[in-house]
């Protein structure tokens, strides 16, 4: 029979199949032949011993948060307590991408802003939405189901954000724990221990840990540079620009013009600054 592994704990998974929901443990060739089973993988069981027989081929998978077969990433970002990281939102947005993932933005916290905050925000959004990003806060929880309709969905984001918060409000029978925020660490405490998916009427949706480290080992500068998506609307002099050093980049001269985004410039070249 075949299934999905909706939640691991220690070294006992729950498998969700079309009729019921299975816990099972792996086979003890999965060690050996160095595979480990993720939240996400489809995968073989033995119902009769309750063993996970196989897991099937993967079409993505994130290492932290660990999931596999994701459809969409919902980064919910804090504007406030923690304040907001475009460098962090940026860097997420590419790992996201570079995993061939589609990345919802969902801001939170809006509530705390004042008011000429608000209006930077809005000319933040507006620029995302214009370089192709679906963005939403955590207030339009009616746009946010439309979106994730018969999708896969990890929520991720920085840690004290409201990720819990916004998965109990899309579904009040979730209940999972929340925490306030540490005013000495001005960030928020850990409350998810695990990655689990959780079934709503039209979509599974995953609430993990979050991200405990970000970084690009594992991508070439060519690689950021790609998941850059507004870079591509210009045409430099050289095919192979990194648009930091050269002469006539196009990128650059739509950067002093303000046709994309200083920050985002930025954080663009911090990203491949060690490449």
């Amino acid at each position: 029979m075949q299934g999905k592994i909706i939640k691991i704990i220690s070294n006992l998974y729950t498998i969700q199949t079309e009729k019921e929901t299975i816990e099972c443990h792996a086979r003890g060739k999965f060690r050996n032949d160095k595979i480990t089973p993720l939240v996400g993988d489809y995968c073989t069981i033995d119902i009769e011993n309750k063993y996970i027989l196989e897991i099937l081929p993967r079409k993505n998978f994130l290492d932290r948060p660990t999931i596999a077969n994701v459809d969409v990433a919902l980064i919910v970002t804090s504007v406030k307590k923690p304040n907001l990281s475009l460098n962090l939102l940026d860097k997420m947005l590419s790992i996201i991408t570079l995993n061939k993932i589609e990345p919802i933005l969902c801001f939170s916290k809006i509530d705390l802003l004042s008011k000429q905050e608000k209006k930077e925000l809005k000319k933040i959004c507006k620029y995302y939405k214009e370089i192709g990003y679906q963005v939403v806060t955590n207030q339009n929880q009616n746009k946010l189901k439309k979106i994730l309709k018969n999708k896969i969905v990890v929520v991720t984001g920085q840690t004290g954000a409201g990720k819990s918060t916004l998965l109990n409000k899309l579904d009040k029978k979730l209940n999972l724990k929340t925490d306030e925020i540490s005013e000495s660490l001005g960030r928020g405490k850990h409350t998810t221990r695990h990655v689990e998916l959780f079934s709503f009427k039209n979509f599974y949706i995953a609430d993990t840990p979050g991200f405990s480290s970000l970084d690009f080992n594992n991508n070439t500068k060519e690689e950021i540079r790609s998941s850059f998506v507004e870079f591509k609307n210009y045409q430099c002099s050289f095919k192979d620009c990194m648009h930091n050093k050269e002469k006539n980049c196009a990128v650059k001269d739509a950067v002093e013009k303000e046709k994309i985004r200083k920050s985002r410039y930025e954080n663009y070249l911090d990203f491949i600054k060690n490449k």
